[in-house]
């Protein structure tokens, strides 16, 4: 018994239609990569319509939203007139495949809202994503449009690029307000500095952020926060809107020489050791002198904050005064001495976790993938525009976050042994 041969399908049909009309175009000549993109851009012309169609019918069928119209204009739903197809409205929507001409089918009572392609909308979904993913790696508005000229042949401006991205705001809020851990073993502080249009003037604005180690050993940047003066006024805004947000304790802080902090810290988290940045003492140290001198002074220095206890430290220091080097650079003494309450919580702890706590390069690495973005904006319009270009920013360079901190199990064990029950492993 001879199979039945199956009917081509309306894709098929339209396949053979398509290639046949552009070869006749041509003479007999085969298609093109140019042909190809055309084709490509009618199967996506195509499958729209299709899916409104689809979702028309669906409608018509159900006549749900027809009922609500009713209800809420409180008439019956007998004097609505039967709903039915309404012929079509051309619409040109902007897609990753370029600009498509669809003919959109209408209903005769209005009720119709298509999802595939909203009312009003003039764009796919996909085409935002891309715009934001090029925003995200530092794009300018003219260069993003420029690029989608080239890639897909659709012109929009620099003000629909800028109203594309102002979407991003709203993930930033609620970023900013998600809920946080209960308990940070350590939280790293440190910030960076933009100009931002001010009226007439410019003003330089810190953004600070704050980088957490969970108790599981990732990572996590907690928020972000603009000011133009760092003081004990804005630490302590900042770690109420942390403790609003969850956080209960964080048990040890390391920062670089931040104003203000130690005194916010006391006031919101008493019992938080202020740890600060070693390797930026040292940077500070040899600051101001002779090259020739600056291998001996390290050299001296590592005496001190490789000593076994916080007295020992203290005799190094002393000890450093005294030398040729102390006496012949005193500010490096002073540095070390103002900032002392500071450097001995360093001395509670063993190798794994002074190994952690050493240095803020978690999150000068975090800010350094942050100024290679921002690099090209040497002036931003507002704030907002700050806060939305340094988030994506933060979100694409901690997509690569999935591993643990280095030794965390030792360090672990070291802090739990320190703070007993206020390390809460969960």
């Amino acid at each position: 018994m001879t199979q039945k041969k199956k009917a081509p399908s309306d894709f098929d049909s339209f396949i053979e239609s398509y290639v046949l009309d552009k070869m006749q175009q041509r003479g007999g000549a085969a298609l093109t990569s140019e042909d190809l993109s055309d084709f490509i851009k009618k199967c996506g012309q195509k499958f729209l319509e299709s899916t409104l169609k689809g979702e028309l019918d669906y409608h018509l069928k159900n006549n749900v939203l027809d009922v609500n119209k009713a209800q809420e204009s409180n008439s019956d739903q007998d004097k609505l007139p039967p709903n039915k197809r309404n012929g079509t409205t051309k619409k040109t929507v902007i897609t990753d495949l370029g600009e498509i001409d669809l003919n959109v089918p209408r209903d005769q009572n209005s009720t119709f809202e298509p999802i595939s392609v909203p009312k009003r909308e003039r764009r796919i979904k996909g085409i935002d994503d891309k715009i934001i993913s090029m925003y995200a790696r530092g794009m300018s508005t003219r260069e993003i449009s420029s690029h989608l000229e080239e890639l897909y042949g659709v012109g929009v401006s620099a003000e629909f690029i800028s109203h594309v991205t102002e979407s991003v705001l709203e993930d930033v809020k609620e970023w900013q307000n998600r809920p946080l851990d209960a308990c940070y073993p350590v939280v790293f502080f440190d910030a960076l500095r933009v100009k931002i249009r001010s009226g007439a003037g410019v003003k330089a604005m810190a953004v600070h952020l704050a980088l957490g180690i969970k108790t599981d050993g990732s990572r996590d940047v907690l928020g972000m926060w603009f000011n133009e003066n760092e003081g004990a006024s804005f630490w302590a805004s900042v770690f109420t809107e942390l403790k609003n947000q969850g956080v209960e304790d964080i048990l040890i802080a390391v920062t670089d020489g931040l104003k203000g902090m130690t005194k916010a810290l006391n006031t919101v988290f008493p019992e938080t050791l202020h740890q600060t940045c070693i390797v930026h003492l040292i940077r500070n140290s040899v600051a101001f002198i002779s090259w020739k001198d600056i291998k001996g002074v390290t050299h001296a220095l590592k005496m001190i904050y490789q000593a076994p206890t916080a007295e020992a430290a203290k005799e190094e220091l002393e000890q450093f005064k005294q030398s040729a080097y102390g006496k012949r650079y005193p500010n490096i003494a002073a540095i070390w001495e103002r900032a002392w309450g500071q450097v001995v919580p360093f001395y509670n702890f063993g190798p794994e976790v002074r190994r952690l706590i050493y240095t803020t390069n978690c999150i000068e690495a975090l800010n350094r993938s942050i100024r290679k973005v921002i690099k090209t904006r040497t002036l931003f319009p507002n704030e907002d525009a700050a806060k939305k270009l340094i988030w994506l920013a933060i979100k694409n360079s901690t997509k690569e976050w999935n591993k643990t901190v280095f030794k965390w199990r030792h360090a672990l064990l070291e802090m739990k042994l320190v703070f007993g029950d206020r390390l809460r492993l969960e």
